[in-house]
């Protein structure tokens, strides 16, 4: 029986090299938008209820937290799927 052949080494470090590119864009994208989600939600809620300053505040504040959050989770799923 013929033995499948396996991608040289040149293709597997092109493969690692373009999912890293892909997580590190992910990252950043995630990241600025939660923030720039969240500065929206605090000036919607500033314009609501009085006191923009403090809901941009707290906004951004929520948006960055929930992008690193997002961020805990797409390398956890990175790291998951690298294990196999």
């Amino acid at each position: 029986m013929k033995q499948p052949e396996q991608p040289n080494n040149g293709e597997q470090n092109m493969g690692k090299s373009l999912r890293a590119m892909g997580l590190v864009s992910a990252i950043g994208v995630d990241l600025a938008g939660c923030t720039l989600g969240g500065y929206f939600l605090g000036n919607w809620l500033g314009g609501k209820w009085g006191n923009p300053g403090l809901w941009i505040g707290v906004g951004v504040l929520f948006g960055m937290l929930s992008g690193a959050a997002s961020i805990i989770a797409v390398i956890k799923r990175v790291m998951k799927e690298s294990d196999e």
